[in-house]
């Protein structure tokens, strides 16, 4: 998963508010440059929920090959998968989650932080 990145900045006459547009925007920049990425498992298609659980709504479903990054982890549903058995569920992007017994992390606990 590639990261996108919004070249048509905000312009505006004071010089104050530009210069802190731009070291936002190079921040923001930063850190998605520097999201680790993890494997789903190989042969498997993971859906993308809402939350924590089988019991939220599907918002995606991932192609196989997929790698996705780790923005923070919650604790929930506890599911069975081909990395084991874990209530740990990995946010992906704003309001997605999957499983953590899907993705490839090298760890059975949480590898960052945890989501409010």
């Amino acid at each position: 998963m590639g990261v996108e990145e919004n070249t048509a900045g905000t312009v505006t006459t004071d010089d104050a508010n530009s210069t802190a547009t731009e070291e936002t925007v190079a921040q923001e920049a930063t850190v998605a440059a520097a999201a680790v990425v993890y494997p789903i498992a190989p042969g498997y298609r993971v859906n993308v929920r809402r939350g924590p659980g089988t019991q939220y709504g599907i918002v995606r479903t991932l192609p196989y090959g997929m790698s996705v990054p780790v923005y923070c982890q919650k604790p929930g549903e506890r599911v069975s998968g081909p990395y084991g058995t874990s209530n740990i569920w990995n946010n992906i992007a704003n309001g997605q989650f999957v499983s953590d017994t899907y993705v490839r992390t090298g760890s059975d606990g949480y590898i960052a932080p945890r989501c409010d």
